[in-house]
């Protein structure tokens, strides 16, 4: 599939204007909610909206019936705005798309990841910085899964408001929770006491867990990412834990050093020193980081991972090599008998 095919697949012509879903076209409730987000919200709760906008606009290989909702008005028609040059300019990535694959590879590690607890029907899903994340709503795979979404109190209560809005709409209607079940824990995964709060809030650390960290470990800062790390490793020796995350390396967080703090160069040497017996890491483009999106070879990441990865800067261009690391990791008591 080119950049062309890929563009052209999401709402016909890419010349055309976005049409907006009618709840954000006509509800004056579900517009005041994303006044809100927009006037009030930092930037890291606001980057819970960019990535449903990612969703959304992809939603030819990401099936999402709830993103455009959860995105908001403005943040689609940035995106949708910076897709359209994107055709025009051939750009060889075309905005969105590694939300995309991101999203695709952390939908297809849950399912493999409760596959592994060969049919456990009181397995556990926390998805930590939970932002507008709607998996609770739209994978089958977590049907005998409790599912806890952590987040910012404030996020959390314009989600379920929005969702509300969205189950109440005539399009939507029909739309049912997936998940076995789902409980929001309002808690600040920078704060150590996160984990206390998702407990009160009947997470039980001896059951089998899949832990998601998506979008969000390298926005704190090195102390709290670490914190946040070890507590979920210090699990593997209760029950089977898997750890699903994205990691930047140091090039990458030095985009913007007022956003992006936490890095792991090497997240495979990491994780083991931590607890974790096992560690797989991808990069975007690889065979289960590809989704049939990332095939032209002059593609950033694809030219990436061509390089060794301690190359840091680019020998055609000299730019820094900035990576996006996808990693499944799991531990289970007795890991390290012999």
């Amino acid at each position: 599939m080119s950049n062309n095919e890929e563009i052209t697949n999401l709402k016909g012509s890419p010349d055309e204007e976005l049409e907006l879903p009618e709840l954000l076209a006509s509800s004056e409730t579900v517009r005041a909610m994303h006044e809100t987000i927009d006037t009030e919200w930092d930037s890291l709760r606001r980057s819970a909206c960019q990535t449903a906008a990612g969703r959304a606009l992809w939603k030819h290989v990401v099936k999402d019936p709830v993103a455009e909702v959860l995105a908001g008005a403005s943040y689609l028609r940035s995106l949708h705005e910076k897709m359209k040059r994107d055709h025009v300019n051939n750009a060889r990535e075309v905005s969105g798309v590694i939300l995309a694959v991101r999203t695709l590879w952390f939908d297809s590690k849950i399912e493999a990841a409760i596959g592994s607890f060969g049919g456990d029907k009181g397995s556990q899903v926390v998805l930590l910085g939970a932002g507008m994340d709607a998996r609770a709503y739209r994978l089958s795979c977590l049907k005998d899964s409790s599912v806890f979404e952590v987040d910012f109190p404030d996020l959390l209560q314009m989600k379920a408001a929005l969702l509300s809005e969205v189950m109440g709409s005539a399009k939507h209607n029909g739309l049912t929770m997936t998940a076995k079940s789902l409980i929001r824990v309002a808690a600040d995964i920078r704060e150590k006491d996160w984990l206390q709060k998702l407990q009160k809030c009947g997470f039980v650390p001896e059951k089998n867990t899949v832990w998601v960290l998506e979008g969000i470990i390298y926005y704190l800062p090195q102390a709290e990412a670490m914190q946040v790390l070890q507590s979920i490793a210090s699990l593997c020796d209760l029950t089977h834990t898997v750890l699903l995350a994205d990691f930047m390396n140091k090039s990458s967080t030095e985009l913007s050093l007022s956003t992006f703090h936490f890095y792991s160069d090497w997240p495979e040497q990491l994780l083991p020193s931590l607890g974790f017996s096992h560690v797989k890491l991808s990069q975007i483009g690889d065979p289960d980081a590809h989704f049939g999106l990332m095939h032209d070879p002059l593609n950033l990441f694809n030219k990436l991972r061509k390089l060794p990865r301690s190359v840091h800067t680019h020998p055609e261009d000299g730019t820094p090599c900035r990576r996006l690391y996808l990693v499944e990791s799991s531990g289970s008591p007795g890991q390290g008998d012999s």
